[in-house]
């Protein structure tokens, strides 16, 4: 990380370790679901007021730390997804104000020739940067066709979050610069500006199999789950599951495309490649907007 990063990420990052406590709400949360832990408790943990503590959490994730602790509650998620519910009446159920109009991210997407993919990305310059999101650090990728990568990490793993993703197009050119991947930053995490009239630019980078999973993927709407047999059905290949879990797993724009929203035939949120609490996290968080949704 260059020293024009780090200013800049100082710049936006909370005062007073503010994002270090989100996380780790979200950790206990995410681990002690079954003991519905209060307001109270949760901020004697972190070492907050309960007052400060629902305002910060409040503000960083939509929703207060109570409505998270119901929207990510395992047992009512698996119990609604097993009979077919999507995750939209799991939010009625657990006491949310309900869902009002869906909202969703408008993406427009196309895939690299299969000629661009065996190449590994020779010819192709990436640019990368970290930003806040609210889900940990966000490291986004673009290319000059769009968003081409988001994956998230936790203080401290940044430099291991972008290995991870170069090594998938090891022949890549990658530049550092938080200026171009920071308005891409700025439109993910923001619901308000997720229209239809302006859609977020991805290309998808993998191979023909895995493009028609990420395609599949993107057709889950927000509030629903769908299962990995589902999915290969979808895409005309019904025995092919732990193939599209594989896929699934290797899906290189977290988040935009939405991953998370596969779970297992029998409903459990399984796996997720940046941590099952993150993925519980941002069902959470998308069960919140669609509560504030009118």
């Amino acid at each position: 990380m260059n020293m024009q990063t780090a200013r800049m990420l100082r710049d936006v990052t909370p005062e007073g370790g503010d994002y270090e406590i989100v996380r780790r709400v979200i950790e206990k949360i995410s681990l002690d679901y079954r003991d519905q832990p209060s307001l109270e408790e949760i901020a004697a943990e972190v070492g907050d007021t309960p007052t400060g503590l629902q305002k910060l959490f409040t503000r960083w994730a939509g929703l207060s730390p109570k409505a998270f602790l119901q929207a990510v509650t395992l047992d009512h998620a698996r119990r609604l997804l097993d009979s077919g519910l999507p995750l939209l009446d799991t939010a009625f159920e657990l006491g949310m104000s309900g869902p009002g109009r869906l909202h969703d991210l408008f993406v427009t997407h196309e895939a690299i020739s299969p000629g661009e993919y065996k190449a590994r990305g020779a010819g192709l310059v990436i640019r990368h940067g970290i930003h806040i999101s609210p889900f940990g650090m966000a490291l986004v990728m673009v290319t000059d066709r769009g968003l081409a990568g988001l994956a998230f990490c936790d203080p401290g793993g940044e430099r291991a979050a972008f290995e991870d993703m170069a090594s998938r197009w090891p022949n890549a050119e990658f530049i550092e610069d938080i200026g171009a991947t920071a308005p891409y930053a700025a439109r993910v995490f923001d619901p308000s500006r997720w229209r239809s009239e302006e859609p977020l630019r991805v290309v998808l980078i993998g191979t023909d199999f895995q493009v028609r999973v990420w395609d599949a993927l993107l057709k889950i709407p927000m509030g629903k789950a769908c299962a990995y047999s589902d999915i290969a059905a979808d895409i005309g290949n019904p025995t092919a599951s732990r193939a599209v879990g594989a896929a699934v797993g290797a899906n290189p724009v977290s988040f935009v495309v939405p991953c998370h929203r596969a779970v297992g035939k029998s409903g459990a949120l399984t796996g997720y490649h940046w941590g099952l609490t993150r993925k519980r996290a941002i069902l959470g968080w998308e069960a919140g907007q669609l509560s504030q949704a009118v």
